[in-house]
């Protein structure tokens, strides 16, 4: 069966170049980087020589990256650190952040009694600045914990506003950069940025890791001891050969960002052209939303919506109803039920993303299959 993967969002597909770099270093490079011997200094310097192609293409200094497992421990990590270790006692964010922020945020408030503020969401999908420059006139140790891109619909973030209003506030911010690292050329150094998080499989990578920035002077605590790995803020032994393929991914994703981008933009233009022919009254979820992301409402019956997902597959198509953390929910998304009526929420949602490796005879076929369903 011909199998079409829509779902990029989610999880993406490897590079070539990335396995067979982390094939090597499986092969050749399995010393531990904390022994002093050769082979632990090979790996050693395998492991710093990722960590300063990353900040590079990020802009930063190597010592501000933490490599952890993924962008949901770097969360924990950042979040954790700024209640425990640097004063904060309230949080702003929204609701329609990744479960990795949401839930840890709910944690803190729950063990650390800190204050929890929630930006209002506009009809857009977008969060209402004017709200939280209102929230941020009331001066308090304060961290702004806010996603660059939303990973349900797309809808981008305006950083730079954002961190002014944190600057002129005093606050810190926090920004999840999970779906915007590798399709946009960021530079942390000269964004109004403090804590960053990132996970290689969302940019062609390996599962398995991803990293923290944290902005040189800013000072927190570890949440696993052990060994002085990682500065001493993540013990245990690194695994060299997926830092290696996240370092290869992100050289190959900013290297070829432009190219991919106007693969993607067409078609998701493609895509969105076909579904409006198709569903003459469809409609886009979201505004101001990243070109590889495509979050619509099907005008189709509402009791077809619990089995879309499962047709789709049948045929050999991935696509997602939103986060692929809640894929297996019944209950309706946090992210729309934030600004879609309770009527629009019945009817069949889905997001649908791209990357580079897809083709326009995938979309055709998607549209085809849709159609008989």
């Amino acid at each position: 069966m011909k199998k079409i993967y829509l779902d990029n969002a989610a999880t993406t597909p490897l590079y070539p170049e990335v396995i067979e770099s982390m094939m090597s270093v499986l092969q050749n490079n399995f010393g531990n980087p904390s022994s002093t011997h050769s082979f632990g200094r090979t790996a050693k310097n395998l492991l710093e020589t990722s960590r300063k192609s990353i900040a590079k293409q990020l802009h930063i200094q190597a010592a501000e990256l933490i490599f952890t497992a993924n962008a949901t421990e770097a969360t924990n990590l950042i979040l954790q650190g700024a209640v425990q270790d640097l004063g904060i006692k309230r949080i702003i964010t929204s609701k329609i952040e990744h479960h990795a922020t949401l839930h840890t945020i709910q944690h803190l408030h729950k063990t650390n009694n800190i204050e929890v503020t929630f930006i209002d969401i506009l009809p857009t999908g977008e969060i209402d600045y004017l709200h939280l420059a209102k929230l941020l006139h009331e001066v308090k140790p304060t961290l702004v914990s806010l996603m660059h891109v939303n990973n349900e619909i797309g809808t981008i973030l305006d950083v730079e506003r954002v961190g002014k209003l944190c600057i002129a506030a005093k606050a810190l911010f926090h920004c999840d950069t999970v779906q915007s690292i590798g399709k946009i050329d960021l530079n942390l150094h000269e964004l109004p940025i403090d804590f960053a998080v990132a996970t290689a499989h969302k940019f062609h990578g390996p599962k398995g890791i991803g990293f923290a920035y944290i902005k040189k002077g800013l000072t927190i605590q570890p949440m696993i001891y052990g060994g002085e790995q990682e500065k001493g803020l993540r013990a245990g032994t690194e695994a060299v050969h997926q830092v290696v393929g996240m370092a290869k991914a992100l050289d190959l994703s900013i290297d070829n960002l432009e190219a991919n981008k106007k693969t993607i933009l067409d078609l998701q233009s493609y895509c969105l052209s076909k579904l409006r022919t198709l569903f003459p009254n469809l409609k886009v979820n979201g505004n101001n939303t990243l070109y590889n992301i495509l979050n619509v409402m099907l005008p189709i019956d509402a009791s077809k919506s619990s089995m879309l997902l499962f047709a789709l597959d049948m045929k050999g198509i991935a696509v997602s109803r939103g986060s692929a953390c809640q894929s297996g929910s019944i209950k309706p998304s946090h992210v729309l039920a934030e600004f879609l009526t309770l009527e629009e929420q019945k009817f069949p949602n889905l997001r649908i993303s791209f990357s580079h490796f897809n083709t326009r005879e995938e979309i055709d076929f998607f549209i085809e299959v849709l159609k008989e369903i």
